[in-house]
């Protein structure tokens, strides 16, 4: 068989354009039951249980997962097994969301009568408006299109693409109204980037203690570098007695004053230092921190706390290892 390049390109043309006709098919479709199902959801004192066989289940799997990271428990429940066992996770304080494109199959419809007998609210995601799935549902939203991308008309395409969209549209919507933001995305998700940058803290990859370099305002210019050379940073705070922060010398300000022929031989710190140093708290965001660091062109921010005492450095390097950055 001869492969034909301009053919392939021809189907995946027509496929993206049904299928695109199957999601702009919905929006007519949000309309009152669609609230219904958002209410319903809402009043759930248990979890929602989505159930689907075949494509539809690989669907529900993701709707569930989508609608668990996004502030409603959630959980996917195999129709098949759900008749050998698997339907006793499912209480009567329960929602589920069962999706089927006909409305027909066998494994799911099985177990519809003995959902009912439990008082465990129904909502249907099928095409099959007179279907024994929409029958039986407290709520149905119909997802039918009007036709497949298969050019069969046979595999599931359009139709399971039009299943993950009002499944989104479900997630979005219940997020809104639950309040959800990105502070709970990020609970649920510590692992991910955006977890990462709206859970981790200043004081999570901050250096403290010996670590910090620092030095008194009138410790000689050979002490300030041994100070920066120990602690790697590139930098050195310059405190007072109580150690209260009172400036700043980095590696940059020292090729600056080597730039201008400065003799530094017989200077102290308080000769070199910024006298007013960017500065953080640790209970604030580290993606904060590196963005204040992309603002001012630095690679090191003094950690200090409410009385401007030194408690603390954060190098671009830190974050980066952190992975904030």
């Amino acid at each position: 068989m001869t492969f034909d390049a301009e053919k392939t390109i021809r189907l995946a043309l027509e496929t993206l354009d049904i299928e695109a006709a199957a999601v702009l098919g919905l929006k007519t479709r949000i309309d009152q039951q669609f609230v219904a199902a958002v209410q319903a959801i809402l009043a759930v004192r248990g979890r929602v249980v989505v159930m689907g066989m075949g494509k539809s289940g690989h669907v529900g799997r993701k709707i569930a997962a989508t609608l668990a990271s996004t502030g409603t428990p959630a959980m996917f429940v195999h129709p098949a097994e759900a008749s050998h066992g698997d339907l006793g996770m499912i209480k009567s304080v329960d929602l589920v969301v069962a999706i089927s494109n006909s409305g027909e199959s066998a494994e799911l419809n099985v177990i519809l009568p003995m959902l009912k007998r439990q008082g465990v609210p129904l909502i249907a995601i099928t095409g099959g408006l007179a279907s024994t799935l929409a029958q039986h549902a407290t709520i149905t939203l119909n997802s039918s299109v009007a036709k497949e991308a298969c050019p069969l008309n046979l595999a599931p395409t359009a139709s399971t693409t039009a299943q993950l969209a009002l499944g989104d549209a479900l997630a979005v919507s219940l997020l809104d109204a639950r309040g959800f933001k990105a502070e709970d995305f990020a609970r649920s998700h510590p692992g991910g980037s955006l977890g990462r940058k709206l859970l981790t803290h200043v004081s999570d990859v901050m250096r403290s203690g010996n670590d910090v370099p620092k030095v008194l305002a009138n410790a000689s210019f050979n002490d300030l570098m041994r100070q920066m050379s120990a602690k790697s940073v590139g930098a050195s705070a310059i405190v007072d007695p109580q150690d209260q922060v009172i400036g700043i010398f980095t590696d940059g300000d020292l090729r600056r004053l080597i730039e201008k022929g400065v003799d530094l031989r017989h200077l102290v710190a308080v000769d070199v230092m910024h006298s007013t140093p960017r500065t953080v708290k640790a209970n604030e965001l580290a993606v904060a921190t590196a963005e204040l660091m992309e603002l001012h062109s630095i690679t090191s921010v003094l950690v200090t706390d409410a009385d401007n005492k030194l408690c603390g450095i954060v190098h671009i390097g830190d974050l980066m290892r952190a992975k904030v950055i």
